[in-house]
């Protein structure tokens, strides 16, 4: 009994972990689309630094998924609202594909904002469903295939479709990923059920309000909202730097965002493992510590200019300690949240986090047109430190044997 037992539990095990795959593949496939891709488009057709970090304000649907994060937890059939965005995505993505921006700006800016908007809105749906069916204490394992299946979406959403460029031309590489996230929508109907309990209005709104008047909860706040500024303020302009490094979008495609993908694959398995062995408040540290130091790379690759070789290097070492971080901080966050408010709890967690990459990114452009990219990629690691003070102030909200 108890070897028919084990073997049950491994089979369940396995088949969590396949669909926390599909889901963040697909949760993976907007953002690649949006933080990937367009830069890339949009540097080709000789768009300002300055214009392409103001775009980043176009991403806000991903810190504001909080307002409408309690429509998922009140009607909690996730499977329907991850289908229902991802077929946004497709359609919003064939209009990108069949419009010239140059003549339909305003169409085609507002197509790039529904696949926004629609990428926050599954998010929060998957977040929710992930929480429902991830059992206590595997969430490091959990979140490092979480992040592998997200990095996977960047290397072929946001990197191997850069290959066909080329031949093939972006209409065919924006058409390509429609199709894509299809092809998701039509693999939900296979995914395991949940039945999540749902409160009556009253009775969930005054448990998320003790949730949100917990002891040291503005500490959990703040922690969220800065874990990952590093990160986030030196993101919009790395596209930016290889290009004006003089590579081509081949290459970026390659090396960047695919080989950077694989790195980030390998540190979210290991910081994922490494989390499960040391606890989260020790992961978070370590991990959260060598990825600050990574944008130093940057930096030094920026100043004294030694070619694409230092700057391959420089970004496989910052993918692979983003991999390493993001693993211990996003099974922080999943440990946080309850099950009967996931959507909400969480979505309100990775909204916060979400918040620099929209505010300092839209700065970003500006910052760096006027420091150079060595001096801004050197303030990145300044932005990166106040998060790991506020660790030792965690540990109210960790539950760890």
């Amino acid at each position: 009994m108890l070897a028919d037992t084990e073997r049950q539990w491994f089979r369940d095990r396995r088949v969590t972990l396949l669909w926390l795959a599909v889901l963040y593949f697909a949760s993976g496939l907007p953002l690649a689309v949006f933080f990937d891709v367009v830069p890339v488009f949009l540097r080709q057709h000789e768009v300002t630094l300055t214009s392409i970090g103001l775009l980043s304000a176009l991403g806000t649907p991903w810190s504001l998924k909080v307002f409408w994060s309690p429509l998922v937890d009140r009607a909690p059939h996730y499977q329907v609202w991850i289908g229902a965005c991802l077929l946004i995505v497709a359609c919003a993505l064939l209009l990108l594909a069949v419009l010239d921006p140059r003549q339909s700006a305003t169409v085609w800016l507002a197509a790039l904002f529904f696949v926004c908007f629609a990428g926050a809105t599954q998010d929060v749906a998957i977040d929710a469903y992930s929480i429902q069916i991830v059992r206590r204490g595997e969430e490091g394992m959990a979140n490092g295939v979480r992040q592998a299946a997200y990095r996977i979406a960047l290397m072929t959403v946001g990197g191997a479709s850069l290959l066909l460029v080329a031949p093939f031309g972006w209409q065919a590489v924006f058409g390509a990923i429609a199709l894509s996230a299809l092809v998701l929508a039509a693999t939900l109907p296979f995914s395991p059920r949940t039945q999540p309990a749902i409160d009556s209005a009253s009775e969930w709104a005054r448990a998320l309000v003790r949730w949100l008047t917990r002891p040291r909860a503005a500490v959990l706040f703040l922690f969220a909202l800065t874990y990952k500024l590093g990160d986030a303020s030196m993101g919009p302009m790395i596209k930016p730097f290889w290009v004006d490094r003089g590579l081509s979008p081949a290459e970026i495609g390659m090396v960047s965002t695919t080989g950077g993908a694989l790195a980030t694959i390998g540190g979210a398995l290991l910081g994922g493992w490494y989390t499960s062995r040391v606890g989260l408040l020790r992961a978070l540290t370590v991990l959260g510590l060598a990825q600050a130091l990574s944008n130093l790379g940057y930096a030094t690759v920026a100043a004294v200019g030694w070619g694409r070789w230092g700057i391959y290097a420089a970004s496989l070492t910052e993918s692979f300690t983003g991999g390493l971080g993001s693993a211990a901080f996003l099974a922080f966050l999943m440990h946080v949240c309850e099950r009967e408010r996931a959507a909400t709890e969480y979505a309100l967690l990775s909204a916060l986090f979400a918040v620099p990459r929209q505010v300092i990114g839209a700065a970003s452009g500006w910052l760096t047109e006027m420091l150079g990219y060595a001096s801004y990629f050197a303030l990145t690691f300044v932005f990166a430190l106040p998060a790991l003070l506020l660790i030792p102030w965690l540990r109210p909200w960790v539950r760890e044997s």
